[in-house]
C-alpha cells in the first residue's frame, strides 16, 4: 500500500495548505509500525496521549436515534437498511418531532451529553432538511450537543444545518481508499470526502471515522486511520465500529476480528489523534466487560450510550452504568442514571 494520501477537502486548500501540516502529517507505515508494537508498549504509549489531553476516567455519553429507518439506495456491504438487502428491516417515513424530542429528554436524563439523529437517505432532499432542522434546534435546546448523519451533503445544506444550530456531522469514511469498493459501489471515495469539505467549509464539527472486522488487512485498517488522522483539522469526534454482522447484508459470515486487533485500532487512532473523541461504536453488544474496559485504557472516551443504534443493539443503559462504576468512570455531565432502561 502506497504512503500517498488521498487529499482532503478540495473547497479548502487554504486551509489544507497549513505550513504546520506536513510536519503533522501520518504516513500509512508510521501507523502500521504502531499497530506492530508489543500490545503493552502500545497502550502504554495510548494512555500517556490520552492522560495528555483528557480526564482518563471521564467518558462522553451519546445517544443515537434513527429518525428515518430503512429504504435507502446505497449498497454498503455492512447495512441492514439498505433496500436492495433483505433483513428484516422495513422502511419507515421520518419520525414526528414529538417523538424525537421525547426520546432526547430521556437520554439527558440517563446522562447523555450528545444526540446524534440519524437517516437512512442517500443525500437528504431540500424538503427534508426543513424538518431535520426543527430537530436540531428543538434538541439543542434542552442543552445537548447535536449530531446528525444524513449522507452526502449538496451545496449549501451543511450551512442550513450549522444556521439550525448543529454541532456536529456525521460521515464516516468506513475503511482504507483502496478497500472501499470492496464495500460499496454506489458512490466513491471522492463523494465522501466531498461532503467533509462542504461540512468543515460551514463552521460545523466533524464526526468521522469508520468500520474494522469488513475483511480488511491490517495494513488497510492502518491506512484507515492515516486518512482520518492526516484530515486538517483531523475530526474532533472519531468513532471506531466493530462491524455487526446482520444476516441478509453481503458482509454477513465475514471471518471475526480478533478483540485485541479492535483495541489496537483504537489506541492508533488515540495516539494518532490525541485530542479527538474516540468513540467505542457499533459492535460493543458483542464485547465482554473486559474487552471494552482495555478500550478504555488504550484511550477510548465516548460510547454510544441505550438500547439500540440505528437498527442495531446496543448495550443496555444499566449495564453501561454498572461497568462504567466498576471501572470508576464518570459521564461528562457528571451522573450515569441506572435506576431504570431506556423505554
Amino acid at each position: 500500500m502506497s504512503s500517498q494520501v488521498v487529499e482532503f477537502f478540495p473547497a479548502a486548500k487554504a486551509t489544507a495548505a497549513n505550513a504546520n501540516a506536513a510536519e503533522s502529517r501520518w504516513p500509512v507505515e508510521q501507523v502500521a509500525a504502531l499497530f506492530a508494537l508489543p500490545f503493552s508498549d502500545l497502550l502504554y504509549r495510548a494512555q500517556q496521549t490520552h492522560r495528555a489531553h483528557f480526564d482518563p476516567t471521564e467518558v462522553e455519553l451519546a445517544t443515537l436515534l434513527s429518525v428515518k429507518t430503512g429504504g435507502c439506495a446505497e449498497d454498503c456491504g455492512y447495512c441492514p437498511q439498505a433496500a436492495r438487502y433483505d433483513t428484516g428491516v422495513t422502511a419507515q417515513k421520518i419520525l414526528p418531532l414529538d417523538t424525537v424530542l421525547e426520546h432526547a429528554r430521556e437520554a439527558k436524563a440517563h446522562g447523555a451529553t450528545r444526540f446524534c439523529m440519524g437517516a437512512a437517505w442517500r443525500e437528504p432532499k431540500e424538503r427534508d432538511l426543513d424538518q431535520i432542522e426543527a430537530m436540531v434546534r428543538g434538541v439543542k435546546a434542552l442543552g445537548l450537543e447535536t449530531c446528525v448523519t444524513l449522507g452526502m451533503l449538496g451545496d449549501g445544506q451543511a450551512e442550513r444545518l450549522k444556521g439550525a444550530g448543529l454541532d456536529y456531522y456525521n460521515h464516516n469514511i468506513d475503511t482504507a481508499p483502496e478497500f472501499y469498493d470492496k464495500v460499496i459501489t454506489t458512490r466513491d471515495y471522492q463523494n465522501r470526502l466531498d461532503t467533509l469539505g462542504r461540512v468543515r467549509d460551514a463552521g460545523l464539527k466533524v464526526c468521522c471515522g469508520g468500520i474494522v472486522g469488513m475483511g480488511e488487512s491490517r495494513l488497510q485498517r492502518a491506512g484507515r486511520v492515516a486518512q482520518l488522522a492526516n484530515m486538517d483539522p483531523y475530526p474532533e469526534s472519531v468513532p471506531v465500529n466493530h462491524l455487526v454482522q446482520v444476516e441478509g447484508t453481503p458482509l454477513h459470515g465475514t471471518d471475526p476480528l480478533d478483540p485485541l486487533e479492535f483495541i489496537r485500532t483504537i489506541a492508533v487512532a488515540r495516539i494518532t489523534m490525541p485530542k479527538a473523541r474516540v468513540r467505542l461504536s457499533a459492535g460493543r453488544r458483542q464485547m465482554s466487560d473486559a474487552v471494552q474496559a482495555l478500550c478504555f485504557m488504550a484511550g477510548a472516551n465516548s460510547i454510544f450510550y441505550g438500547d439500540k443504534l440505528l437498527t442495531t443493539g446496543n448495550p443496555e443503559v444499566q449495564a453501561d452504568a454498572v461497568l462504567l462504576d466498576k471501572l470508576g468512570m464518570h459521564s461528562r455531565s457528571g451522573h450515569v442514571d441506572a435506576r431504570c432502561e431506556l423505554e
